[in-house]
């Protein structure tokens, strides 16, 4: 929703998103708003400007008179950036999600494509020992089983928590109103699923209209998905106090795995290096993205991925 002044009066531009309209027209009476995000999508704060020539009160006087952005219906537009209530005024800095790369306990993302790699069928992960006429290198860092999902024995995406600044001491403990508990994951969902890093996959909280699936992930019911990093002689990505370590791998879906359709209609062709040093060439790729918000901050990292196929 948005609010919109309307020649001196203030109107609430109140819109159902497609998944709310969808709910409400169940018409069982379950319909029930008990949550609601703030955003500041369309405000620049960059026209903040403190050398005003007619002083402080006009210091934000550009940000304020900025149009605001009537209400969308569609899910992916609406409030992409959050906002939040914290009641404590002495914090110098906030949490952030740090992707954890190789060094610090993770994959580093595949230099090929600068992304995740998820490998959709056997024909192009090969047997486990990279076994097949076309099979991909499955041993580069960042790149992983899709078909099988826990058969990788590397490391998941690992996203890491807490006040990533070297002023504070890691061995400060993170204010617990802080520590992210709960994370919300969307993901294309004719893509892949999420599982956990022995294969589970996570139950899916909803599909939207436009095929993206929400999982929400909480330490306490989803123990698998979640590790320490308490401990400061666990390596991190974080450089101060610590929140929590959320960890899980990209299955792909069925979809990919027997049927060129979406490749075709969504993605494009490229090489990719084999197990012997050779290049596959015409692998066929579709670029998406897993997107993980922390339900305490509202804190979003997008993650990218690259499902890929080789030819049969």
């Amino acid at each position: 929703m948005a609010f919109l002044d309307n020649s001196g009066d203030i109107i609430l531009d109140a819109v159902l998103t497609d998944l709310g309209r969808e709910r409400l027209s169940r018409g069982d009476g379950s319909f029930k708003i008990e949550k609601f995000a703030l955003g500041d999508d369309e405000i620049d704060y960059n026209l903040y400007d403190k050398n005003h020539n007619s002083g402080s009160a006009y210091y934000a006087i550009e940000v304020l008179q900025t149009p605001v952005l009537e209400a969308f219906t569609n899910n992916g537009a609406s409030v992409r950036s959050k906002l939040i209530s914290i009641g404590r005024t002495n914090l110098l800095y906030l949490p952030v999600l740090a992707l954890a790369q190789s060094n610090q306990g993770g994959e580093n993302l595949f230099s090929g494509s600068n992304s995740y790699v998820v490998a959709v069928d056997e024909n192009t992960q090969g047997n486990g020992n990279s076994v097949g006429t076309n099979a991909l290198k499955m041993n580069e860092p960042g790149v992983f089983y899709g078909a099988s999902g826990f058969a990788n024995d590397k490391f998941p995406i690992t996203i890491d928590q807490g006040l990533n600044t070297a002023q504070i001491s890691n061995k400060e403990p993170l204010s617990s109103f802080l520590v992210e508990t709960t994370y919300m994951l969307e993901m294309d969902n004719r893509f892949g699923d999420i599982i956990d890093p022995v294969g589970n996959a996570a139950n899916v909280a909803f599909v939207d209209d436009d095929n993206i699936a929400t999982y929400v992930l909480n330490q306490t019911t989803n123990k698998n998905f979640f590790q320490s990093i308490v401990n400061t002689n666990d390596t991190s990505a974080i450089s101060g106090p610590r929140g929590t370590r959320l960890i899980f791998k990209v299955r792909s879906s069925t979809n990919l795995s027997t049927s060129d359709y979406s490749f075709d209609r969504l993605g494009g062709t490229t090489t990719m290096p084999g197990p012997n040093d050779n290049v596959v060439s015409n692998v066929k790729f579709i670029d998406s993205n897993v997107r993980v918000t922390g339900m305490t901050t509202g804190y979003r990292l997008d993650i990218p991925l690259r499902f890929v196929k080789s030819p049969s």
